[in-house]
């Protein structure tokens, strides 16, 4: 996978996983967490955890091992890259780019309703949430620490979790940025922030929904009542003189 990125304005909108690895700061960020100052460590990318049953709990990004001058192995802790998914569609604006491409300069795909667009809802539901429920909540049962890499873009949108002093944590959250380099015309991978939490209670704040006044939602139900009545619509279901009748 090549890097890549897509930026909304000034605000990074998406990170490819393979962003986060330039000079391998994740991992240096994370084993600072896990371990202490003079460990030897090393890491392990792509490590399957199973369950108790023997079925696959996913695959951990990198596994972070320490170990001894015998090349025994000490301690570990698990590192997660968490990227965001994007809505939209890449394949088109390519495919009409490859038709004229001398046009380079004045081919501007961003009116198309089709345009990427970071998808931060999804990457937490449906990628996030489920890690730290499985792999996570293995992780944890064994008493062993987590470190999870994402841009500062994702995490504001994610519900405030719990902060706790390092000592007490069990869960780090990376958070990085890209900065832009403008004697070298690059970006660069920088760690904004580090927050600490405990596993349990970041999960609970982002799997659980704060629920708003049950009065709004029995007025929508209200609303949605009253229209029906107005359009006098039949039911759907056939009534029970129409079963007779049949």
């Amino acid at each position: 996978m090549g890097v890549c990125s897509i930026h909304d304005g000034d605000e990074l909108a998406i990170t490819c996983p393979v962003r986060f690895r330039q000079e391998w700061l994740i991992a240096e960020h994370a084993a600072d967490f896990f371990f202490s100052e003079d460990s030897r460590w090393t890491t392990l990318t792509e490590v399957r955890l199973d369950d108790r049953n023997g079925k696959s709990a996913g695959n951990i990004d990198v596994v972070l091992v320490s170990y001894d001058d015998r090349g025994r192995l000490l301690d570990f802790g698990a590192l997660e890259v968490q990227a965001v998914y994007i809505s939209g569609n890449i394949r088109q604006p390519f495919e009409r780019y490859m038709k004229t491409p001398e046009k380079i300069g004045s081919f501007d795909w961003s009116g198309n309703k089709l345009y990427p667009r970071a998808d931060y809802l999804s990457s937490s539901r449906k990628r996030l949430a489920p890690q730290l429920i499985y792999k996570g909540g293995i992780l944890h049962s064994w008493g062993k620490k987590q470190a999870i890499a994402l841009h500062s873009g994702f995490y504001k949108t994610l519900p405030k979790l719990p902060e706790v002093k390092r000592d007490r944590a069990d869960v780090a959250w990376l958070v990085y940025d890209l900065q832009l380099d403008s004697s070298r015309q690059r970006y660069n991978l920088t760690l904004s922030k580090t927050v600490y939490t405990q596993f349990k209670s970041a999960l609970d704040k982002i799997t659980m929904p704060e629920p708003g006044p049950i009065k709004n939602f029995i007025e929508h139900l209200q609303s949605r009542l009253d229209e029906k009545s107005e359009d006098n619509n039949p039911p759907d279901a056939p009534t029970l003189t129409d079963l007779l009748e049949s």
